[in-house]
């Protein structure tokens, strides 16, 4: 996954209206609800990597509270606006997605509600250092893909039992399936399943746009999803 960019270089699209967006996410649910899952017992992350901060506003606007970003930059931009529910309850809960640098963490800590890509003792280190008792997840990388963020399948149990002696609050796993058709995700996903199991780990982040179905089928907790709710973002 690549690292932290300035969001200056990166050009920011229009979301889809507010009504669209919530249409989307309708469509997404039912989607949960065809593989037999609960709506309400599955946590989408609306991921806004590419999109404006109206993008988080709609997501807010339609019902989803968590908001998954990928660049420090650009979470730290839009969580700087904000965003307020009808009610008047600012409600985002910002989940960062992207490889963790350590220097960033200082400015990301107090925003970020969960880490989800903890893949380095260091970088566990270096939240503990920030954020005390932080909300995390450990990525694993069951692909061996080049360039994949995320430690190995059999240096899971030591990642997460050094992350829980620093006082973290190590809420589950998070995977990515490989590029391809979704079904080639399975194996990678059950791989992750079994871990977080024999880990006494409730959350299972896994599944994105394409890939969900299989997801939930092998027991993900979290989707993460924004091409579903937002629609293509630029390349890069």
């Amino acid at each position: 996954m690549t690292q932290s960019r300035s969001r200056t270089t990166r050009k920011e699209l229009a979301p889809p209206a507010a009504q669209a967006v919530a249409e989307h996410l309708e469509a997404v649910r039912r989607r949960i609800e065809t593989c037999g899952r609960d709506p309400a017992q599955v946590t989408i992350v609306a991921v806004t990597k590419g999109f404006s901060h109206a993008a988080v506003a709609a997501a807010l606007a339609a019902g989803v509270s968590d908001i998954g970003e990928n660049y420090a930059d650009e979470l730290l931009h839009k969580a700087a606006v904000v965003f307020a529910t009808p009610d008047g309850t600012v409600s985002a809960r910002w989940h960062y997605l992207g490889a963790i640098q350590r220097r960033r963490v200082r400015d990301l800590a107090p925003v970020v509600h969960c880490w989800q890509t903890v893949s380095r003792a260091a970088e566990a280190e270096a939240i503990a250092g920030r954020a005390g008792a932080a909300k995390v997840m450990v990525e694993v990388d069951t692909t061996g893909l080049p360039g994949r963020n995320g430690c190995s399948p059999s240096a899971t149990p030591a990642l997460v039992s050094v992350s829980r002696d620093l006082g973290l609050e190590v809420r589950g796993l998070m995977a990515m399936g490989p590029p391809g058709p979704p079904e080639l995700s399975r194996e990678a996903f059950r791989t992750t399943a079994r871990l977080a199991a024999e880990l006494g780990l409730p959350e299972l982040s896994m599944g994105m746009s394409g890939d969900l179905e299989v997801a939930l089928e092998e027991g993900a907790t979290i989707v993460r999803v924004g091409r579903a709710l937002f629609g293509e973002r630029p390349a890069g």
